[in-house]
Parts: structure tokens; C-alpha cells; sequence
């Protein structure tokens, strides 16, 4: 019989808000349960009451809450960031919504895939690229592979994926990943935006790519991704002269909270 236990309250995690706005990609849901992959472990989630449920052993959960970064006061970053109306109505809106806390080879490669992408296809490329190259890890899920095997391939090796020019960026990440040319660790500890500038030296990696690989994948909380979703928020709802620098040292989760709502705005259209 499946055993299922708390994770937490369904006031302090949004499960829906935090798997689908783009952060990662590899969370399906099927008739309310959620089901994905991190750190080499499968994990299925659904909300029942008021908690947030999980088929996870005792003995993971304490990753798995690190994972959903349920040790953070997402609660008074909101209040700190909801000055003016759009913002205040965004951060009322995303409540629940966490960042991740990625493995930072997954959150790189993941967002590489990611340019110039649509949700769907980055989905479809990154389960190929887990199927052909990653463990098993049962039930039909693989483990995302390590930059060690991917620095290992050729341009033809993934040719499967139909990820175009973005192999190349793939397998140029990953050796310098793997040869520790890029300490991604280290970047963890480092200057949010020397850490930037460390992933704008890879291939194929701007700002938005370096942006969201730093946000998701190495806790840099002050990153802050801009892609056209974004844009139109900043456009439409700030002055030309807007620096999101006023949402330090929380400016990442200002920018979920903005992309989350102006999906919402749109999609009401």
C-alpha cells in the first residue's frame, strides 16, 4: 500500500504556481497528482486538504524541502517587493509560488535547451536527452544526465533530440562543467553578478540563459530574467526608466511573481 505524508501546508506551497511557470521542466500533473525528477529521484505530489502530500520516503524529505525551498519567508520577500499596484496585485496572485532550488548542471543545460524555445518542445528535448543519456530511475523516468556524459558526445550523438544549433552549446557547457573550468558550486557563494558574467563566457549563453541558470539553479535570488513575458510587464506597467535593481536582494522572485501574473492578464484577454 502507497504511503503518502505531509510535506507541508498548501499556504506555504503552491504546487500548480511553483511546477508550471516555467522554472523547470520535468513536472507532469495527471488528475491532481504531480510527477517529476531532481537529484537522480523520482517524486510524486498532490494537495489534500490543507497539505501538500508526497510519496517520498522519510528519509528524502528533508531534500525535497530544500529542494521546494520551504526553509525561505516567501511571505515577507512579497511584502517586500509589492510596492505599486501591479506588483502588489502580482505578489497576492503568485502567493505559494516558490523558486527552486535546481541541481545547477540541470537548471544550465535545461535553459540552453530553452532559447529561442517553446515550453512544449523544451519539455520534449530535455525527457529525450534524460531518456538516451540518463539512469533509470523506474516508472519510466531517467535521471538527468551528468555534464561528464554529455562533455563525452558529439553533435551527432544528440541529433535525436532535434535541439538544432543548441547542441553544440550542450556539449560546450558540459565540458567545461565536467573539467572544472566552470565551478558551478562555487558560483553558488559568488557575486550575483560575477556569476553572471562566468556563464556569459559559455557558448551560446546570454544574459536571459545566464539569468535563469543563476536564479534557478544557483540560488542567486537576484537574478532576474528577462524574456518577452517580462518585457511586456516592464513595459506596460513601469516607467522606460525602471531598474529591478529596487527589488534587491529579492529582484529573481519579483520577476516570477511579474511573469506569473502578466501570463494570467493575458490569458483573460
Amino acid at each position: 500500500m502507497e504511503k503518502w505524508q505531509k510535506l507541508c501546508l498548501i499556504s506555504e506551497l503552491s504546487i500548480q504556481k511553483t511546477l508550471d511557470c516555467g522554472q523547470c521542466f520535468r513536472w507532469e500533473e495527471t488528475d491532481g497528482v504531480w510527477r517529476g525528477a531532481a537529484f537522480g529521484r523520482t517524486l510524486r505530489l498532490a494537495e489534500r486538504g490543507d497539505t501538500v502530500e508526497t510519496d517520498a520516503p522519510e528519509a528524502d524529505l528533508p531534500l525535497w524541502r530544500e529542494y521546494f525551498d520551504l526553509g525561505t519567508g516567501y511571505a515577507e520577500i512579497a511584502k517586500r517587493v509589492a510596492s505599486g499596484e501591479f506588483m502588489t496585485a502580482a505578489a497576492e496572485f503568485s502567493a505559494g509560488l516558490r523558486i527552486l532550488r535546481q541541481e545547477p548542471w540541470e537548471a544550465l543545460c535545461s535553459f540552453i535547451v530553452s532559447q529561442c524555445n517553446n515550453i512544449p518542445r523544451i519539455k520534449k528535448i530535455i525527457a529525450e536527452l534524460c531518456r538516451l543519456f540518463g539512469d533509470p530511475l523506474g516508472g519510466g523516468m531517467y535521471a538527468f544526465p551528468a555534464a561528464r556524459t554529455l562533455a563525452g558526445l558529439s553533435e551527432a550523438d544528440l541529433a535525436p533530440l532535434r535541439s538544432g544549433y543548441r547542441a553544440k552549446y550542450i556539449i560546450e557547457a558540459a565540458k567545461a562543467a565536467a573539467d572544472g573550468g566552470l565551478d558551478l558550486d562555487a558560483l553558488r557563494e559568488a557575486d550575483c553578478g560575477d556569476a553572471l558574467r562566468e556563464l556569459m563566457r559559455l557558448p551560446g549563453v546570454g544574459l536571459k540563459v545566464a539569468s535563469c541558470a543563476a536564479l534557478f539553479g544557483l540560488r542567486q535570488y537576484d537574478a532576474f530574467p528577462v524574456d518577452t513575458w517580462v518585457k511586456k510587464a516592464l513595459r506596460e506597467y513601469f516607467p522606460p526608466d525602471f531598474d529591478h535593481r529596487v527589488f534587491s536582494p529579492w529582484a529573481g522572485v519579483a520577476q516570477q511573481y511579474m511573469f506569473y501574473y502578466i501570463r494570467h492578464l493575458q490569458s483573460k484577454n
